[in-house]
């Protein structure tokens, strides 16, 4: 935990807040917590900055906190990515949160198993607890907005065009593509298959909204392998 993060709920007075869950306990066990150490904090969807520890017992640590600094500036991308396997799903989305993606379209495709949609790694809070360990990790503090598409050709044709507008439109796609551009600045759509790829017609449907076959190179990857190395080379991270 980079990062110690918080919301406007901790606060229990002014500028304090009151912490007694897991981060207490990282704060005591790893920080090996003492009154007046400083600590790097991060208010969810606001600054960061520190916190001074002004009390501590065994069950809560109470942080006087100075946040100054601004939240890290996101990537201007939006992902558009099939639904993967839901222990995958939990690296993904924390890798995802670490690397300053803010928009996540999780759609379905044919090859995506009808059971993961059922997965109670899909639930809310389990979303925003992958999301926060990747702010944590990374030192950011603006979460991620994740939405649940259940139907391909609707979201394709209803929802996807004005998501898309005015966006360079992208589909990691190894065939009778070109190669994948870098250090962009412009506001970018990557649509990231399942394992096994985007079958034709889908390939084709998002080809006739405008997106882009690219190629990572010659090697085939896993879509918690292709994240990643799409992402580092379109954008200076």
């Amino acid at each position: 935990m980079n990062l110690i993060l918080v919301s406007h709920n901790d606060y229990i007075d002014g500028d304090c807040v009151l912490l007694s869950d897991r981060r207490f306990t990282h704060i005591r066990q790893v920080h090996r917590a003492s009154i007046a150490q400083q600590l790097r904090v991060g208010l969810i969807n606001g600054n960061s900055g520190t916190g001074e520890i002004i009390a501590i017992d065994d069950h809560s640590v109470t942080l006087k906190l100075n946040l100054t600094t601004p939240a890290i500036t996101p990537l201007p991308l939006t992902l558009l990515l099939a639904l993967p396997r839901p222990k995958m799903l939990k690296r993904i989305l924390q890798c995802i949160a670490s690397l300053g993606v803010k928009d996540i379209y999780l759609i379905n495709s044919y090859k995506v198993e009808k059971s993961f949609w059922s997965s109670p790694v899909l639930s809310a809070a389990s979303i925003e607890q992958q999301l926060l360990l990747g702010l944590e990790q990374s030192g950011d503090t603006l979460l991620p907005k994740v939405h649940i598409k259940k139907r391909f050709k609707p979201f394709i044709e209803d929802e996807l065009p004005g998501i898309a507008e005015n966006c360079l439109k992208l589909i990691a796609h190894p065939y009778q593509a070109t190669p994948c551009p870098s250090n962009l600045s412009q506001a970018t759509i990557l649509a990231i298959g399942p394992e096994g790829g985007f079958i034709d017609y889908e390939v084709q449907r998002l080809l006739e909204q405008g997106f882009q076959a690219i190629s990572l190179g010659q090697r085939i990857l896993r879509v918690e392998t292709a994240l990643p190395v799409a992402i580092g080379k379109l954008f200076k991270l």
